[in-house]
């Protein structure tokens, strides 16, 4: 820090205006012309609007006060130490402060003062379900202040080099989007035939998907026969073991085999030669979900999990997940179990957020996910996932999706979804194509992710430096200096009690003025 800077506390120098909430059972306190600024309202540097308003009444008849325009407005719980300047009159809630210099400040150098010390805020806070700062723990928390012309002078270059960042950082985003845009377009041409067009004019004597689809018909129905066998096979074993004229408990004979129209005439996108249209559960064992019955949480037992296991970037979070017996797990997974080369698809709330199981892991997964049980045999299960992420699929969602409180899909609407059909030695060709494609959009991400997490570097670095006195250069600091308001910091401090100092009482008046 420099010679002509202080470190000051805060309460030395500014007072904190409290707000509250008036009461929700008076209708009229709400609904009014006076903007009310919650912590929902903190995003960004300025705050030109709030989510809620109230009125005169609901002003007068609580805690709540108004912050002025260009007041600095500081949160003090949930997200303690996040500023923001207000550009509109605005009543605030208990989670906020009105800060109130006691001397002449520039109120931007402040807001990135309070920006800069953010850490050492929430440090101080305390709170095990809602984090917060005590009123004097944040007077005790401290800022370097330097001279007004310092201050401005701040102001400006952090201005400068954050608008210099922020274009970068945009222009990162742009990319991450049209990333993502690509990677739809590489799937939409995936299952229309066009990535393997020159593949395919190639080829002789290719196998056609009619073929496939009865070889699939025959698997099928062995798997379910060798079901029912196993099934017959478990009743023996229960009455052999006294139980005659009882039911096993949560087994029942596996229902026949789900079977729509095996080969679909629609106006959907035109396919290649030798593919056809059928339904998703025509070219999989099964599309189903375990037991509705909610089991209880045993220590040390086997992960049951959750669409919120399910992560973004396809993988799954076991660290996090719920755990059940070794008794429940075995009741569960008679009516099905995920496995190797399954598909997980959350039919709840992030519906088709879809992850393929390409490792051995005992597990669970609850209703809210459906799991599709691949023909790894005579299916290339990657292509079946990612034709489950695809465009065509998103489309078939969207067509059965029930929008409630929570939107889902069942699963007989998945089974029904639309499934272009091709060879094997296609979809083979089909998932390398498209694996060639995606990891160079995976490297590109990578590389834009750590260029984001650099500018996020950069941007708290460019903070530091500048309240530690080293972001000006001597030549900017000579022109700082030479301005009429330069003086040592200090005597700014000495001013506080020649000055009028802003009252901490109600500060309710012109309550209606807009910005």
């Amino acid at each position: 820090m420099r010679e002509d800077w202080i470190e000051v506390e805060l309460g030395r120098f500014c007072d904190f205006i409290g707000g509250g909430t008036p009461s929700k059972k008076n209708q009229s306190y709400w609904g009014g012309d006076i903007p009310w600024t919650s912590i929902k309202d903190l995003k960004g540097k300025f705050l030109y609007s709030s989510t809620d308003t109230i009125s005169e009444d609901g002003l007068t008849n609580s805690a709540s006060n108004i912050a002025e325009i260009n007041d600095i407005i500081l949160a003090t719980r949930i997200n303690p130490g996040r500023p923001i300047i207000a550009k509109i009159k605005t009543a605030i809630n208990q989670d906020l402060k009105i800060v109130k210099p006691k001397i002449s400040i520039n109120s931007q150098y402040l807001y990135y003062a309070f920006l800069n010390a953010e850490k050492k805020i929430v440090k101080a806070s305390s709170g095990t379900t809602v984090l917060g700062i005590r009123l004097d723990n944040l007077k005790g928390v401290s800022i370097p202040l330097p001279p007004l012309p310092e201050q401005r002078a701040i102001v400006s270059k952090i201005e400068l080099l954050f608008a210099e960042l922020d274009h970068g950082i945009t222009s990162l985003k742009k990319a991450q989007e049209q990333l993502k845009v690509y990677r739809q377009a590489v799937l939409k041409e995936a299952f229309e035939g066009k990535i393997t067009q020159s593949w395919r004019e190639k080829q002789s004597n290719l196998p056609s998907a009619e073929e496939l689809l009865e070889q699939i018909k025959t698997e099928r129905q062995k798997h379910y026969e060798q079901q029912v066998a196993d099934w017959e096979k478990a009743v023996k074993e229960w009455e052999a073991a006294g139980n005659e004229g009882r039911k096993p408990k949560r087994v029942s004979k596996p229902k026949a085999i789900t079977e729509k129209n095996t080969i679909i005439t629609t106006n959907e996108s035109k396919i290649p030669q030798g593919w056809l249209w059928s339904n998703f559960c025509n070219v999989t064992y099964k599309i189903g979900d375990i037991d509705h019955k909610m089991p209880k949480v045993s220590q040390n037992g086997l992960p049951y999990l959750s669409t919120g296991n399910l992560k973004k970037d396809g993988t799954i979070d076991f660290t996090n997940s719920k755990t059940i017996s070794r008794k429940d797990f075995e009741e569960l997974s008679r009516k099905i179990k995920p496995q190797k080369g399954d598909i997980l698809f959350p039919r709840y709330g992030t519906i088709g957020r879809n992850i393929l199981i390409d490792f051995d892991k005992e597990f669970l997964v609850s209703y809210s996910c459906a799991i599709v049980k691949n023909i790894t045999k005579l299916m290339n299960e990657r292509f079946v996932y990612y034709y489950s992420i695809s465009p065509l699929a998103h489309k078939e969602i969207k067509r059965y999706t029930v929008e409630t409180t929570q939107a889902n899909i069942g699963i007989a609407s998945i089974e029904k979804f639309l499934f272009p059909l091709c060879s094997k030695y296609e979809q083979t060709q089909i998932v390398e194509a498209i694996e060639s494609r995606l990891s160079i959009c995976d490297r590109l991400e990578k590389d834009i992710e750590q260029s984001l997490k650099k500018a996020e570097a950069l941007r708290q670095s460019i903070l530091k430096q500048a309240f530690e006195g080293e972001l000006l250069s001597e030549e900017e600091l000579k022109t700082c200096r030479q301005a009429a308001d330069w003086e040592p910091a200090e005597e700014l401090l000495k001013r506080i009690q020649m000055e009028k100092t802003p009252s901490t009482k109600k500060n309710k008046t012109k309550a209606k003025a807009k910005p």
